[in-house]
């Protein structure tokens, strides 16, 4: 609830409230970018979070540690409606908790069974999805509704609330927790491998390091360009680059690591390559789907509503999201895959991934038909929005859960940790989609 309270408002909250400095032809683009900067923070730091509860904490600690970063985020939020510079350290703090805890909070949760009561697992999982979904309906439905009537410090107030007696909650379980202790650094981690792999066969050809280089220089001049660009995006995009290029220098020379380190994690690295090219195939639909809770909502507030009193503001259409999601997943689980399979067509992983993507697109026509409606002078209800988030939603379901479901049956057991942090950063790449369009159309509208 707390984060998708405060998530689902933010762009509306920008362009009423934080950027009225800004010319009001600006303030979207500008609410818009802000937004996808914040995101892109939240599914970056789950490395760090990752990291931090490996080598160092464990899980318990990094969670509670970083739940009360998350709860000063609120507190800021709620404090410097009216200080940009106090508000944006509150969405960094809300960015550092939130995609902190990522990585620790499910996994956290496996921790608590064993052989013993491991059949009780697939229950529990499933109503923490179900739980999640649910906060997020009811947030979406009643922060835009306090926004509106109480203003931004009850909207971030309320949520940050929520998060802290979430947070004392968990505390108090601290001595009835499994709590499985931090690992040893790996000698043979997926980094390791690659390194060994660029920097093996010193004295002989290595086109692979050469090509990483020519990554490094790219994103050296990515650099230089941060005015244009923006520091976020071209610091991301700097990042892209050595990660995409090194990657494809890794795997052209992998081979050369063999004697140094084991073959299963020479195995596992490969296999986790050739699924990053599947992630980043992937990215371009975050870069929708992120749109929702920015570019949807601005087209949101230009539309009419039906009258009903409880429905009033543009932000609340999201809830229709969650709603979705709760009702699909059963869906295609119980009729559409069984009806499909009993037709003699069982689709793969990456076909299904692939169709998510089409419905993703399909779901972008319709808003952008909308939008030129709406531009020739058109009068529209906000209930056209259902459509699209009808077909945005149903590639969500196809694009992300089947995402991480092909992901696990692919890598090895020692790679699942990177694989989920990497699954996370093809949403950052994502909104870096967005940052860098929305710049281009600034670019040639100045």
């Amino acid at each position: 609830f707390s984060f998708y309270g405060m998530r689902n408002i933010l762009t509306v909250f920008l362009v009423s409230y934080l950027l009225l400095h800004l010319p009001e032809s600006e303030r979207g683009a500008a609410g818009k970018e802000i937004f996808h900067v914040f995101v892109m923070g939240v599914y970056f730091f789950p490395l760090l979070g990752g990291w931090i509860s490996d080598r160092f904490l464990g899980k318990y600690k990094t969670i509670l540690y970083l739940s009360i970063v998350y709860c000063f985020g609120h507190l800021c939020l709620a404090l410097f409606e009216d200080n940009r510079t106090g508000f944006y350290f509150g969405l960094f703090l809300i960015a550092l908790g939130s995609g902190g805890i990522k990585p620790c909070v499910s996994s956290f949760v496996g921790d608590q069974f064993d052989q013993s009561n491991k059949d009780k697992a697939r229950v529990v999982f499933d109503a923490f999805y179900w739980i999640i979904n649910f906060g997020s309906f009811f947030a979406s439905l009643f922060i835009p509704l306090i926004l509106k009537n109480y203003g931004p410090a009850w909207a971030f107030g309320i949520p940050g609330v929520l998060m802290a007696i979430a947070t004392f909650i968990f505390w108090l379980g601290r001595k009835d927790y499994v709590n499985t202790p931090p690992t040893a650094s790996d000698p043979h981690s997926f980094i390791r491998v690659l390194k060994t792999a660029l920097l093996s066969g010193e004295g002989s050809s290595r086109p692979g390091l050469t090509l990483t280089y020519v990554g490094m220089i790219l994103a050296v001049t990515a650099l230089f360009f941060w005015q244009a660009l923006g520091i976020v995006a071209a610091i991301c995009l700097a990042m892209v680059l050595i990660m995409v290029f090194g990657g494809i220098g890794g795997w052209m020379q992998l081979d050369r690591a063999r004697g140094h380190h084991p073959d299963d994690a020479i195995d596992g690295v490969q296999s986790v390559l050739k699924i990053l090219i599947v992630f980043g195939l992937v990215t371009p639909f975050w870069s929708l789907f992120d749109q929702k809770a920015s570019t949807w909502v601005l087209q949101a507030g230009s539309m009419t509503f039906p009258g009903w009193s409880w429905f009033t503001e543009p932000s609340q259409m999201q809830a229709l999201n969650p709603l979705l999601v709760v009702l699909l997943i059963p869906f295609n689980n119980i009729v559409l895959y069984p009806t499909l399979k009993k037709f003699g067509f069982n689709p793969t992983a990456l076909q299904r991934m692939t169709f998510g993507i089409v419905l993703a697109g399909v779901s972008w026509i319709f808003v952008g038909v909308y939008q030129l409606a709406i531009d020739n002078g058109r009068e529209l209800s906000i209930l056209w929005q259902v459509v699209p988030y009808i077909f945005l939603t149903l590639g969500e379901v196809f694009v992300s859960a089947t995402g991480l479901e092909f992901a696990y049956s692919q890598a090895p057991q020692r790679m699942k940790g990177v694989i989920m942090s990497f699954w996370s950063l093809s949403v950052t790449v994502g909104g870096l989609w967005v940052l860098l369009v929305n710049n281009s159309v600034k670019s040639e509208s100045a």
